[in-house]
């Protein structure tokens, strides 16, 4: 059977391109007053996949502050509904929910997607749209603050620090995703064992990869080049390069394992040294003994607390 062409109708409702965002899903409020947006289109850039984040908002009246949270995956992989391993998601989302923080999970363009800026770009992009549609959503547009771990909190220290008048060889490394223009500066700053300083790093050596696992180098593939290649793109992507141009930087929480074999604790005492050289409040927390995503910590759950309470205090939760 031959299918009718569209009504003038239909034809009007269509959009080309495709919008650079789309409105709040409607929300699912659980039996526990928690109401739910998943899925919600932040931002479309045609050539890759929507970018998409997730709000989870206590129950009350609100509005409420926001944290932002940054998934890792060496900018290769990851997802925003799942924290690393060790970290259960019902501890961390249900103890960001319980301080009266809604939470917004966001995924961004991976490194072999796209190379830096795009990731850089993403959580800007998130953040604008938060404040964009914050009524729709019981959010606090004045109280948002980031929190990440590994490439998440690379990405955290870079959303806290970077403003509109920074740019990386002329490209404005605010981005013009999703809404387009608009605040995207944050309270504080929770940053998980992540990279501040790509130069250094670069003479770190990866841990050896199992026999017949194929991963590419992150920071080859965040860079589209090595870091001997273009080290004027690895100062650019390195929150460092921002920590004392920052005028002040907002609070930072930084929480490194001393045993970290892929990301050093070292990374963390040179962007601690730094916001406390531009003056910043900044405080460093060092697990013992702990390597990577905290594996060897007896505590988990201490950790994850303590960051919450970090966040609650500088966005004035439960005011």
């Amino acid at each position: 059977m031959t299918q009718s062409p569209p009504t003038a109708f239909d034809i009007a409702d269509m959009t080309w391109p495709p919008p650079p965002y789309q409105p709040p899903v409607p929300p699912v409020t659980a039996a526990d007053g928690v109401r739910r947006f998943d899925g919600i289109t932040y931002a479309t850039t045609p050539g890759y996949r929507p970018r998409l984040l997730d709000v989870q908002v206590p129950a009350g009246e609100g509005p409420f502050p926001a944290v932002v949270w940054i998934h890792g995956g060496g900018w290769l992989d990851g997802d925003r509904r799942y924290p690393p391993p060790t970290v259960p998601a019902p501890l961390l989302h249900g103890t960001v929910l319980a301080a009266g923080l809604a939470l917004v999970s966001i995924d961004y363009r991976h490194s072999l997607e796209a190379p830096f800026p795009a990731q850089l770009h993403d959580v800007k992009a998130a953040i604008r749209y938060v404040r964009a549609f914050a009524g729709d959503l019981g959010i606090d547009p004045d109280r948002i603050g980031v929190w990440g771990e590994s490439a998440g909190g690379h990405l955290a220290a870079l959303a806290g620090l970077v403003g509109p008048a920074d740019a990386m060889d002329g490209v404005a490394l605010e981005g013009t995703h999703g809404v387009g223009s608009g605040e995207t500066g944050v309270l504080a700053v929770v940053d998980w064992y992540g990279v501040s300083d790509l130069v250094a790093l670069a003479s770190h050596p990866m841990p050896p990869m199992p026999s017949g696992v194929e991963f590419p180098d992150p920071y080859e593939a965040l860079l589209g080049a090595s870091a001997a290649e273009r080290p004027d793109l690895a100062r650019a992507a390195s929150p460092v390069t921002y920590a004392e141009g920052s005028t002040p930087p907002p609070p930072f929480l930084l929480v490194h394992g001393t045993r970290d074999g892929l990301v050093p604790y070292s990374q963390s005492e040179v962007l601690a040294a730094a916001l406390q050289g531009a003056g910043g409040e900044v405080t460093l927390q060092p697990v013992d003994g702990a390597d990577h995503i905290f594996l060897g910590s007896p505590d988990i759950a201490s950790i994850v607390e303590e960051s919450v309470a970090f966040l609650a205090r500088h966005l004035g939760a439960g005011v």
